[in-house]
């Protein structure tokens, strides 16, 4: 076997309308079209695909450490305006404990997202 590329991550969410406003609105990821009948929403960045399912979504397991629960993580090119952004939604954050220029917050199921500022060589 030889795995050329990651296609996609599926995330389970309670409540479609609020998952479709934190990642199409405070996230700001476009959405792409989507062909399966089940509720649902598809976002893309950079040819890598989010899918929203609606489903039960299993609770975290260490909730003090967010960075020690299943998350998808994304680059930003400014992590200071990324915070200041997420603050403006409300929404909660939690620097990373290992001193790296990230930090993570949750979507309004409590599903983690690492947002990290790396710096490009």
């Amino acid at each position: 076997m030889h795995i050329t590329r990651c296609l996609h991550t599926a995330i389970l969410v309670s409540d479609l309308t609020q998952a479709e406003h934190f990642y199409g609105t405070v996230l700001g990821l476009p959405k792409v079209d989507r062909v399966l009948k089940f509720p649902g929403a598809w976002y893309e960045v950079d040819g890598y695909q989010i899918h929203l399912m609606v489903g039960e979504v299993p609770a975290l397991h260490d909730p003090a450490q967010w960075g020690r629960n299943r998350h998808i993580a994304f680059a930003v090119a400014d992590l200071d305006a990324t915070k200041s952004h997420l603050l403006a939604h409300n929404c909660p954050i939690q620097a990373s404990a290992s001193g790296r220029a990230a930090l993570f917050t949750q979507d309004p199921d409590g599903n983690v997202i690492e947002l990290n500022q790396r710096v490009e060589a």
